[in-house]
């Protein structure tokens, strides 16, 4: 009886100045894998040429593009030498490559899409700092009623089918820390099956992160703002547009009204009612036109997948 065929496992790495800690992911991520593909993102160090002297993969990007502009081109790379399972982790020194079999687990035994390293799961309270435990929740409950089920949505250490790798390196769109969102987002609109296991994060790197938490969080947030808007444009453009033009006719009523009845005509009060009404009238405008786009792709996506 012939045995199953072992899949092809390939681990994407974004690195930036990442000279200090590259060589050591890389080596203990390859005991785990059969191909390493480094992304370079405009590293002004060694971090490049340290990771092509360990014969790993690497692809450059001349100018710092953002995490999520790298992955998209590892993916795609990923895809071109054949992997089957792709495994993403950090080259800081955050994420241990031990965790790769238990990430890849689910996979190879069909049980999930995408496999989550969780955070919340794993790491002890006390080695995470307040002010990022602070961070994670309340980025985790504005999470919470659009991207249900997954506690750690901001990981990115993760494993993926081919299936979801040849979505990712087509569809994503954001370019910086917000693209772990994007993928969850994803996952929930094509029915991908997340699993999350629990792993330990090593915070005590010598450059934990690379941006201010409170710009991180803000870069975080408004992807998820871009994409639910897209998504959602009525609800999230078009009610409180609605609301808003609602106010300004109230407005604009009431100065007819103190008008007929005290002959005072309200500056302060018809430049609310101007404002409100042009603020709401623009929110409906852009609710109906990003409704029309977002209907017009999902007929082209469901055009696509007849003509396959």
């Amino acid at each position: 009886m012939l045995g199953h065929k072992r899949p092809f496992i390939v681990a994407a790495i974004p690195a930036y100045n990442e000279e200090k800690s590259i060589a050591k992911v890389i080596l203990l991520t390859r005991k785990y894998v059969d191909v390493v593909i480094v992304g370079d993102d405009g590293s002004t160090d060694m971090t490049g040429e340290i990771a092509r002297a360990l014969n790993a993969i690497v692809i450059r990007n001349e100018k710092n593009k953002g995490k999520g502009y790298t992955l998209k081109k590892l993916f795609q790379e990923a895809l071109k030498i054949g992997a089957d399972t792709v495994v993403t982790l950090d080259a800081d020194g955050q994420h241990d490559p031990n965790y790769i079999p238990k990430l890849i687990e689910p996979i190879t035994k069909g049980q999930a899409d995408i496999v989550i390293g969780s955070r919340y799961q794993g790491t002890p309270p006390d080695k995470i700092s307040l002010y990022r435990r602070i961070g994670l929740r309340i980025i985790g409950l504005i999470h919470k009623p659009f991207i249900k089920g997954v506690k750690d949505t901001q990981s990115g250490y993760r494993a993926y089918t081919r299936k979801v790798v040849e979505t990712l390196a087509r569809e994503l769109q954001t370019t910086g820390y917000g693209t772990e969102t994007e993928q969850v987002y994803l996952a929930k609109k094509y029915n991908w099956r997340i699993v999350e296991i629990p792993v330990t994060i090593t915070y005590e790197t010598e450059k934990p992160s690379k941006k201010h938490p409170v710009r991180h969080a803000t870069e975080i947030l408004a992807s998820l703002l871009k994409l639910v808007t897209h998504e959602k444009p009525l609800l999230l453009l078009g009610l409180p547009g609605t609301l808003l033009t609602l106010i300004g006719f109230a407005s604009a009523t009431y100065v007819v009204w103190m008008f007929n009845q005290t002959r005072y005509f309200s500056i302060p009060a018809t430049l609310i009612a101007i404002a409100f009404t042009f603020t709401g009238i623009l929110l409906i405008i852009a609710s109906l036109i990003l409704y029309t786009i977002a209907n017009l792709r999902k007929h082209l996506a469901k055009a696509q997948e007849t003509t396959k």
